[in-house]
Formats: structure tokens, sequence, C-alpha cells
């Protein structure tokens, strides 16, 4: 029985498996690092929109996170703006 594997007789040996291993991995490496690095800003279908740098509830959190309001303040007003917008939490409105 021949087989591509049969190096004894003159065959191209098991190395020959390498080649389109090697290439695998250059064609993975390469889509990673496009992913990674140029495409991550695009929006694709099907992907969420980011949220805009000025919308109410960034302002928000910014302000929460700079310290100039509390928690119990951001909490409050984030439940205003989450009626306003009608914008589903996970503690959700009762």
């Amino acid at each position: 029985m021949e087989t591509l594997a049969q190096f004894g007789d003159g065959g191209p040996g098991p190395w020959i498996l390498l080649f389109p291993v090697i290439w695998a991995l250059v064609i993975g490496g390469g889509i990673t690092l496009l992913r990674r690095t140029v495409w991550r800003g695009r929006r694709g279908p099907g992907r969420p929109g980011a949220v805009e740098d000025n919308s109410p509830i960034t302002v928000l959190g910014h302000r929460f996170a700079s310290g100039e309001i509390d928690e119990d303040e951001y909490w409050r007003r984030l439940s205003v703006l989450d009626e306003q917008f009608g914008r589903t939490g996970k503690g959700g409105a009762a």
C-alpha cells in the first residue's frame, strides 16, 4: 500500500503535513491581527452601536466616576433617564 508518508521509498515523508499547518497559522494570525486592530472600530451587521459620548447616561456615568455625585443620586437619576428614554435595565421598573 502506497501512502504519501512513505518516506523510506522516496516519498515526501510526514513533514509534508507541516506546510498546510504553517499556512493555516499564518492566515489565522493575520485574520486575528486584523480583527484586533483595523476592523475593531468598524461596526458590522448585528453588532450593537456604541453609546454616544454626549448621551445623558454617559455624562451621568462620567459624573459618578469622577466623584461629582454619590451612588444614591446616580441611581435616582439613572432611573429617571431609563423611564424617559424607554430603556430597561437589570433592575427594571416595578
